[in-house]
């Protein structure tokens, strides 16, 4: 078994698609800005992160109201220079909520939300530095 992807439902596809693509900087792989579904990936890493429009999903499962309330999600991103990248995609139009700042002894995170609400972490491994 391997993990494929995290997959993130949500309402207003287009908007989403230019977040992850135009904003995180992850790698669209078919180009299919209006969706219904797209998958990004990081420029490292086999990981994956998914969009689908929420009322095809609802369609197929008929159970899914039209937005989802609180938080369901927590996409988290490991960079290497975590003050470097938050600078970067603030200039890109990312509002950070929180950070760039110390988490535990071992690693600095920032968090900020896409256009659906979802929760994205941005993590700085201090392990790793060398």
């Amino acid at each position: 078994m391997e993990l494929a992807q995290v997959r993130l439902l949500v309402t207003d596809f287009a908007a989403c698609y230019r977040f992850y693509a135009e904003v995180l900087g992850l790698k669209p792989q078919s180009g299919a800005s209006e969706g219904p579904y797209e998958k990004f990936s990081p420029h490292a890493g086999s990981a994956g992160i998914a969009l689908q429009d929420r009322a095809m999903m609802a369609a197929i499962l008929g159970e899914l109201g039209d937005a989802a309330t609180g938080h369901r999600s927590l996409v988290v991103l490991r960079v290497d220079d975590l003050d470097g990248y938050c600078e970067q995609i603030a200039g890109r139009g990312a509002v950070l909520l929180h950070g760039p700042a110390a988490m535990t002894e071992r690693m600095r995170v920032a968090h900020l939300k896409d256009p659906e609400g979802n929760l994205v972490e941005l993590q700085e491994w201090l392990l790793l530095r060398t």
